[in-house]
């Protein structure tokens, strides 16, 4: 029995959110226990009467395991934000959604992520930026993401596909219901080279008020959020406001004070955005060299037992190199270099007086 489908039936449930469902989790040990449980337990979770009401009518008029076995013979991949493949980026945000619908494939390396967004109403200037953007994201394994939006969003999406890289696009709808429609083709680019994102349960139509909220997963995805060209009304900017509350990085292209295109991204940068005025900025401000440097030397660097065995000491707890000398009876020279390369690869670190602490878990196992 996989416990999902309780998840996927509460994301159902019209008015209970992120939440909401937090509030359910707290009071009962699962969600299964949530969706299981009599009335009067449910009034106890303080959801409100009118999502109380729409969970007890969804829940007697359908049948959650026909709901998600539907969703999986169309080849939607169900992630709640308890899986280890859920987003580490989006994870860390407040109120992040519980469950998210799949089209494509995540990968570890999708943390290495900058979202790019702008105005349905790009000019040539807009152009240009985003497929310079896209050939720059490719070229350092930097994952794009946006919304698949006409203009900016699309652009960005084709730009680093051309360049060979990948790509993530957040719906306002179900992951099934392409908008806009003249996107099908791009969705599958997108969906073969990285995937397809949304929170909202498969067959959701794309209407207005989806748009804002599915912003805060672009920019929960992302290191950081670049916004090319915006109008003072785009719902770009609605994105940079939820990077800026995420605790995340916000860029602008400045742009003429003509332009309509540029009215918002130059307020942006009054406000505080940092201008984008040289491409190589992002990556400096970002530390994407170093970040990059770890994700090559941690595929061009072979691990072995010693590390595996140094890295599972590490997990349990902070040690010095003399202490690990001593229960692992290697010289330490031997521990001081496998610790060195550790490092390098982004999996320990100096905490201080040569105490390594582990980052992560591991995952990978030896013979």
């Amino acid at each position: 029995m996989d416990a999902k489908k309780y998840w996927v039936g509460f994301n159902h449930v019209k008015g209970i959110g992120s939440v909401r469902f937090q509030r359910l989790l707290d009071l009962f040990s699962s969600a299964e226990e949530a969706w299981n449980a009599p009335e009067p337990e449910l009034r106890m979770s303080r959801i409100g009467e009118k999502a109380l009401l729409n969970l007890l009518k969804f829940r007697s008029a359908n049948d959650v395991d026909k709901i998600y076995d539907d969703i999986l013979a169309k080849g939607i991949e169900v992630v709640t934000v308890e899986d280890k493949e859920y987003p580490e980026n989006l994870r860390k945000i407040n109120n992040a959604p519980p469950v998210l619908y799949i089209k494509g494939k995540l990968v570890e390396e999708d943390g290495r992520s900058i979202a790019v967004v702008g105005t349905r109403k790009m000019t040539a200037y807009g152009r240009n930026v985003v497929k310079e953007l896209g050939e720059i994201a490719a070229r350092n394994n930097v994952t794009l993401v946006s919304g698949l939006a006409r203009g900016i969003d699309s652009q960005a999406h084709r730009s680093v596909l051309n360049a060979g890289g990948r790509t993530l696009a957040v719906l306002g709808s179900g992951v099934d219901v392409i908008y806009p429609p003249e996107n099908v083709q791009l969705s599958q680019a997108v969906i073969e080279n990285g995937a397809l994102i949304s929170d909202y349960a498969p067959g959701t139509q794309p209407e207005g008020i989806n748009f804002p909220p599915r912003n805060r997963i672009i920019s929960g995805l992302s290191l950081a959020t670049i916004v090319v060209e915006a109008g003072l009304r785009s719902g770009a900017l609605i994105t940079a406001s939820f990077a800026a509350d995420q605790g995340r990085d916000v860029f602008a292209v400045p742009g003429s004070i003509y332009a309509p295109q540029s009215q918002g991204t130059n307020k942006l940068i009054f406000d505080g955005a940092y201008p984008l005025i040289a491409f190589k900025d992002i990556f400096e401000i970002l530390d994407l060299e170093n970040i990059q440097y770890q994700s090559k030397i941690q595929k061009e660097v072979p691990s072995d037992e010693t590390e595996l065995l140094i890295l599972k000491m590490l997990q349990k707890e902070s040690m010095q190199i003399d202490d690990l000398q001593a229960i692992c009876g290697l010289p330490v020279e031997r521990i001081s270099s496998t610790l060195m390369f550790l490092e390098l690869k982004g999996y320990v670190k100096n905490i201080g007086n040569m105490t390594y602490s582990a980052i992560g878990e591991v995952e990978q196992e030896y013979n």
